[in-house]
């Protein structure tokens, strides 16, 4: 009896010993932790290999900084205290471009400032006018090709621009349709799309003094969207869905206007981009995202023997290269998985040596974070939809039973959730909700079809997969019927308004995000810029007129009468893609009706809070929120 007795106290301890592993909860990690600015991120190297530059915090604010490869004294370039620079890249190895734009306005104005801090110049310091970048002219050291929409809000003129001075060269007059620009290997201006109403059209000219020609158009749903000119200049390497469902990589040729080799295609998923060695002058790589995160096809067995070689020294973690110098044998390596943002490393390809520059976030320990388990669900209609449920440290798909649940559809709507860290659904995973995003219909990444199934189904089968993935999590016991909210940030607001509309029972609670709330004040409100495209955007979310009852049934800002759960909205004032007459409508709509409704503004924001101290504001909300209405 002794024996047996002391055997069961063993085994009881194991039991318990491994209950405790399996249930171990991560600690209560402060929201300021995950939400705070970057120690240093944003690294590039120079073009001669000789130095490195990052972003960094100085009084709240990301700015620039250089440092010297091999020292540890870094320079910083800019003193921003308004608002984190927007982004930046070497012009050349002397000078460093930044954009930025006015409490989140999204005018972008470039500046160029000197690697030691010097000669500090705005070189498009126009009001109301957005800059975008073309090309920077990794050939030319004193210029780049950015475009403009000073003559016109509604388009962009591309120009040549001086660098150093200032000086600007406009290179052609947009006719009204131009909606990209791309140049060739000797920065030759040479290729555009245009884009006229619903039909998209490839223009190319041999060279620059020549007038444009139309190769090629197509219905929008069809495209080819070109990288990069062929070593001679003569074809174009291109990813293409026409005549296909997924998007692959091709060669297209101008003189016959037609593909004439496929290099690459994969029978799940778009390709998302292709890469080119402008030194050895050949296509290196395509990628695209599978359901476990980013994957790459290689061409070129170089690269692929440098992935491999650094991926063995990081332990298997996935890799990407954020830049590299102009002889391709210094590389700025990122690390990453959905435990961590990671951190940066410089390669030396001659001596295969890895060196780690910084983390990220070295104040979170990966251990304590959750795993972003990949799951897949069947729609109401027969779809397969691709998802990621991330629970709370010491759960697993077979243990998570009754949890707290915050749905989280993604903003776009064409865009996608992928595999990788995300600090949201840390920050919720660590207080104690499962998380839960879905890859919708029309979610890009999944090829045509699944796309154009979402058309004019904003609020109807775009949110049905929404609401089927609930009703799976629910079906499997993982959510606590009684316990599930749903927040979203732009078109992922508009989710979590249409889900509190259209499945009032379904949504203990919802959190808007610079969401759309009535279709028609949407689409009259976008900015001059998305004019030229509004025709598509009618075909692809509904027409004002012609679809006038369509869109009336899809707004929720019509329906706020089926609304019972609490909703907490956060907005900026200074938005150009989603008005803040959007929230306040709602806001209105539901105090009236004595609906429960919290309300933050941030008056220096655009879409999406970006200031460190607006981040801090909102997940606090939020977190007390959550926990009044859906606990933990």
């Amino acid at each position: 009896m002794k024996r047996k007795s002391f055997i069961s106290n063993i085994l009881m301890l194991i039991f318990l010993f491994a209950s405790m592993s399996v249930f171990s909860q991560a600690p209560n990690i402060p929201l300021e932790d995950f939400f705070r600015n970057p120690e240093k991120s944003s690294y590039q190297i120079s073009p001669d290999g000789k130095y490195f530059s990052f972003t960094a915090p100085y009084e709240g604010r990301m700015n620039i900084f250089v440092q010297k490869v091999g020292d540890n004294t870094p320079v910083r370039l800019t003193s921003e205290t308004e608002r984190d620079i927007a982004g930046y890249f070497w012009g050349n190895n002397n000078r460093i471009l930044f954009l930025k734009d006015t409490g989140g306005d999204e005018n972008f104005q470039l500046y160029g400032v000197n690697a030691d801090g010097s000669n500090l110049l705005p070189l498009t310091a126009f009001e109301k006018v957005r800059t975008t970048i073309i090309d920077d002219l990794p050939e030319i050291e004193s210029e780049v090709i950015i475009g403009l929409n000073k003559r016109n809000p509604q388009v962009f003129d591309p120009y040549r621009l001086n660098i150093e001075t200032g000086e600007l060269t406009m290179l052609a007059e947009n006719p009204g349709n131009i909606q990209g620009w791309m140049t060739d290997h000797d920065g030759k201006l040479r290729i555009a799309i245009a884009l006229d109403g619903v039909n998209q059209s490839l223009l190319y000219r041999d060279k620059e003094s020549d007038p444009f020609r139309t190769l090629i158009t197509t219905s929008f749903k069809e495209s080819i969207s070109p990288y990069y000119f062929t070593p001679d200049n003569q074809k174009l390497y291109a990813t293409s869905n026409i005549g296909r469902d997924k998007e692959a990589v091709v060669i297209f040729d101008p003189q016959t206007a037609k593909e004439v080799e496929v290099l690459y295609e994969n029978d799940t998923y778009d390709l998302s981009g292709i890469s080119y060695s402008r030194k050895y002058k050949r296509l290196q790589a395509a990628s695209y995202q599978a359901h476990e995160g980013a994957k790459r096809h290689f061409f070129d067995k170089d690269l692929k023997a440098v992935f491999d070689k650094v991926t063995a020294k990081v332990s298997g973690r996935p890799i990407s290269v954020s830049s590299q110098n102009k002889d391709e044998d210094m590389l700025i390596i990122r690390t990453y998985n959905d435990k961590t943002p990671g951190g940066y490393y410089l390669y030396d390809v001659k001596k295969d040596e890895l060196t780690h520059i910084a983390d990220i976030y070295p104040w979170i320990d990966e251990n304590n974070m959750a795993e972003m388990n990949c799951v897949k669900y069947t729609t109401r209609d027969g779809l397969t939809i691709e998802g990621y449920l991330t629970l709370p440290k010491g759960y697993t798909l077979e243990t998570a039973k009754n949890l707290p649940v915050v749905v989280n559809p993604h903003g776009g709507p064409w865009a996608r959730d992928s595999w990788g860290f995300n600090p949201e659904v840390q920050f919720l995973a660590n207080k104690g909700y499962a998380v839960f995003q879905m890859n919708f219909r029309g979610s890009t990444g999944f090829g045509k079809k699944f796309w154009e199934i979402s058309f004019k189904q904003w609020g109807k089968t775009m949110q049905d997969d929404i609401t089927d993935g609930v009703e799976w999590l629910k079906k499997k016991g993982i959510a606590d019927p009684a316990k599930i909210a749903i927040y979203g940030g732009s078109y992922g607001g508009y989710a979590t308004l249409a889900g509190l509309t259209f499945t009032p029972d379904l949504y203990a609670c919802g959190i808007d995000y610079v969401g759309v709330s009535n279709l028609f004040t949407f689409l009259n409100t976008i900015p001059p810029y998305w004019k030229p495209m509004l025709d598509m955007m009618h075909e692809m979310v509904g027409d004002p007129i012609a679809d006038k009852e369509l869109l009336e049934s899809a707004s929720p800002v019509f329906h706020v009468d089926k609304i019972k759960a609490p909703l907490f909205v956060a907005q900026g004032a200074n938005d150009p893609r989603v008005n803040k007459d959007e929230s306040d409508q709602m806001v209105e709509a539901l105090k009236k009706r004595g609906v429960e409704t919290q309300y933050m503004v941030k008056d220096n924001e655009g879409h999406g809070f970006h200031n460190e101290e607006n981040r801090f504001d909102f997940y606090r909300a939020m977190e007390s929120f959550l926990s009044a209405h859906i606990g933990k």
